[in-house]
């Protein structure tokens, strides 16, 4: 898809994302859709407030920022669990929406995830 239309890359994905190898792309933009859909869908949800993040031997976590952010907090989402998987010619994420973990603090600017590496 982004062969055919380059314009997607900047759209869907951060400059840090933009980078990886194509099944890492294609799983962040998996992600980034499987947050939307855990959160409702929201009507001002952006590509680019959600960013998948990975140290280096550490799982995926996802960072939300802008009116994700402020729509996780709404929904009184704690925490997002986060599962990313590519094999050939598919990519998948899960994302679970936590609400009201006890200790920890709100979904913030970092959100941990929990799942395999992109």
């Amino acid at each position: 898809m982004i062969e055919r239309t380059p314009a997607l890359l900047q759209r869907l994905l951060t400059p840090g994302e933009q980078g990886l190898s194509a099944a890492s792309r294609a799983a962040r933009v998996a992600a980034k859709e499987a947050v939307g859909k855990a959160l409702g869908s929201p009507g001002d949800f952006s590509w680019q407030d959600v960013t998948v993040e990975r140290e280096a031997l550490s799982r995926p976590h996802l960072r939300l920022r802008g009116a994700t952010l402020r729509a996780a907090e709404a929904a009184g989402v704690q925490h997002l669990h986060l599962s990313l998987s590519h094999d050939g010619a598919i990519a998948t994420a899960i994302v679970i929406a936590e609400r009201g973990r006890p200790a920890g603090g709100p979904t913030g600017e970092r959100t941990t995830g929990e799942g395999t590496s992109s």
